[in-house]
């Protein structure tokens, strides 16, 4: 009985979620972004408003890196990966194999 209501639960908690169907997003970050961010955790740096070339294409790098690292999950998919370890090994599975079910 306890395994019906815990589903149930699973189905409405979801259901509710802002996020449904939306489970797992890639964050978002602009350069101005990392350069608020470096100036909040470096301020003695100086950082200028005008960056030059190469500070910008640094900055560009970093965020199309986070961007390809980064994702902003659901709090109830984050809570089920983390208790349920054979979940996770699904997953990984599942894209570790994308695509070589079609060639199959």
């Amino acid at each position: 009985m306890d395994d019906i209501l815990n589903e149930a639960y699973g189905i409405v908690q979801c259901k509710e979620c802002p996020w449904y169907k939306s489970c797992v997003v890639p964050m978002k970050f602009t350069v101005e972004d990392i350069r608020r961010q470096l100036e909040q955790t470096a301020p003695g740096m100086n950082i200028p408003q005008q960056i030059d070339t190469s500070m910008q294409n640094l900055l560009s790098s970093m965020a199309t890196a986070a961007q390809n690292s980064l994702l902003e999950g659901c709090p109830v998919f984050i809570q089920r990966l983390r208790s349920s370890p054979r979940l996770a090994q699904r997953l990984k599975e599942i894209m570790q194999n994308w695509g070589g079910e079609e060639n199959a």
